[in-house]
């Protein structure tokens, strides 16, 4: 795959719960605020991070669920929020705003692109060049952004990438430890763990 990540372990945050998340649609670009539970969310992530112990920086995207929940994240951790415009949400075009339907898997597969979206190859290598914008920063860095962004991280990882990911969960994402291609992705607890 031309899209290689930088062999560097860092942390994954997909924002907060919005109203949209809780009624299965579709955000991409829409610029749709954390809601009460989203915010609950961030706050217990920021305690799970502070007690991790040793981020040295925070990247996020600039649209506002994951912007205060980067924000939260790092006023627990003492540390300023840097954004990169790579991170933002895939533009999901004409399927914003409606419920997720089964056409991902086709999106992934690049049989499919809803009229005016990204395909999933443009967000897999935007993702992945973000991503090593970040973790050539001082590390261990946070990287906080979206479900669809990590999705084509999963690929990037050598995982199976239609996989959804919980909102609030912070995820360790290192190289393998054995030396092998798949890298290791761990939640926090179970991180924290090992």
């Amino acid at each position: 795959m031309a899209e290689t990540l930088n062999p560097v372990p860092f942390w994954f945050l997909r924002h907060g719960e919005t109203d949209w998340n809780a009624q299965g649609l579709s955000q991409g670009r829409t610029d749709i605020a954390l809601n009460s539970i989203g915010v609950a969310q961030a706050r217990r992530a920021a305690r799970t991070l502070a007690g991790l112990g040793g981020i040295a920086t925070v990247v996020a995207s600039p649209l506002v669920r994951a912007r205060v929940t980067a924000e939260i994240a790092a006023e627990a951790l003492g540390l300023p929020v840097g954004f990169d415009e790579g991170l933002q949400e895939v533009n999901f075009g004409e399927q914003e705003g409606r419920p997720m339907g089964d056409w991902y898997d086709d999106w992934i597969a690049g049989t499919y692109t809803p009229e005016g979206a990204e395909t999933f190859q443009g967000l897999l290598a935007r993702a992945v060049a973000a991503v090593n914008r970040a973790t050539a920063k001082p590390g261990p860095v946070l990287v906080v952004a979206h479900g669809a962004l990590f999705r084509a991280l999963r690929l990037a990882f050598g995982h199976e990438p239609n996989v959804r990911t919980p909102n609030a969960l912070p995820i360790h994402c290192a190289p393998s430890a054995g030396g092998g291609a798949v890298w290791d992705v761990v939640p926090a607890a179970l991180a924290a763990e090992g």
